[in-house]
């Protein structure tokens, strides 16, 4: 490990996009960085905005997920007390009491496979965006701070589809990521990261706006039924989904399309169970 040495602030082509059409509550967040002397530090201290982008990311993920605040907190936020405070909220809008979020910069033993494309992409690449970067990975993580995963027991590339189809909205999908041309022999919808988020895409599109947000209040109650969740949000099978989905693409970019792609890089390392 070496120590960080100060440099200039580079400039960043990094816009924040804002997506959020409502203002939620925010949970206390936290951030906390294990040794402020390894260059990794330095590097996400120079990129990273301290409460403007996390404040921010927490409310692209809440708008994207719920829509809105429930009534109460409308009320709450607004001096007109008859601004819809007696509606009774749907299930839609029912978040998980996350209360604080405390993000932690810390080195690991080995290289996970992102920070390996990070690392890389910095090293042969002096354009490349890590703002962006950055961005998009914590956005990512904060959507499992606010998802619901049917009591834990969720397929979980549908988990991490859904926090990348996020993150894919939030207009911070990651630079390498490549929406395809056609499915790969043996490929499964429920591949996850950034290839389940390019199916779900295609869901919110074929079933309607907020099915990405039905999918994930759907997940609030019991366990995964995986028939009972898709036929009873888009009226189809999941398999029925899929086809569909291939046959999009075979429509869009011909029957044989482009060579297969990559295997999705994960926003993190896999937890134990």
């Amino acid at each position: 490990m070496s120590p960080a040495v100060a440099q200039p602030a580079p400039s960043t082509t990094t816009t924040l996009p804002i997506v959020r059409k409502h203002r939620f509550p925010i949970p206390l967040l936290r951030l906390e960085l294990r040794d402020l002397s390894h260059e990794g530090s330095s590097l996400f201290l120079r990129h990273f905005h301290g409460y403007e982008d996390f404040e921010q990311q927490v409310q692209n993920v809440l708008n994207l997920l719920y829509g809105r605040p429930t009534s109460k907190e409308l009320a709450d936020c607004t001096s007109d007390e008859t601004a819809d405070a007696a509606s009774k909220d749907s299930d839609l809008l029912l978040r998980p009491g996350t209360r604080s979020i405390t993000m932690i910069l810390q080195d690991y033993p080995g290289v996970a496979e992102t920070e390996a494309y990070i690392a890389a992409r910095i090293k042969n690449n002096a354009a490349f965006d890590l703002r962006h970067e950055i961005l998009g990975v914590v956005c990512h993580e904060l959507v499992h701070c606010f998802q619901w995963n049917a009591e834990g027991t969720c397929n979980g590339g549908l988990i991490e589809g859904i926090a990348d189809w996020v993150r894919l909205h939030a207009g911070l999908g990651a630079k390498h990521w490549k929406a395809p041309t056609r499915i790969s022999e043996g490929e499964s919808w429920d591949a996850g990261y950034e290839r389940t988020a390019f199916f779900l895409d295609f869901v919110e599109g074929s079933c309607g706006e907020g099915s990405v947000r039905r999918l994930n209040a759907g997940l609030r109650k019991g366990k995964y039924d995986e028939g009972k969740l898709w036929e009873g949000i888009c009226g189809k099978r999941i398999g029925n989904l899929w086809e569909e989905y291939g046959a999009e693409l075979e429509r869009k970019n011909g029957v044989n399309g482009e060579e297969d792609l990559p295997n999705p890089v994960p926003t993190h390392r896999a937890r134990a169970e």
